[in-house]
């Protein structure tokens, strides 16, 4: 298995995202929802990671549920009738 820093595993109902990754260990983020990237963040040696993802599924990015992103600039732009001052 080749572990890259990025790379993004889906094991049951959560996302593991590999954050750091160095020569003897990995740092790791577990999140529910990878577009939102909210998680906890987790430290284990590359045997025990390996481990942990014995059954997991490598993620292509296109595989990601993506954002949703507005369809026009305007969207983006605040109101300035509702802007405060």
């Amino acid at each position: 298995m080749k572990l890259e820093q990025g790379q993004i595993w889906k094991q049951g109902e959560d996302y593991i995202r590999i954050v750091e990754w160095a020569r003897l260990s990995i740092e790791y983020k577990v999140m529910k929802d990878p577009v939102s990237k909210q998680g906890t963040v987790h430290q284990a040696t590359k045997k025990e990671f390996c481990r942990l993802l014995k059954g997991a599924v490598l993620l292509k990015p296109e595989d990601l549920p993506a954002a949703e992103v507005p369809a026009n600039d305007e969207e983006l732009a605040p109101d300035p009738e509702t802007e405060m001052v």
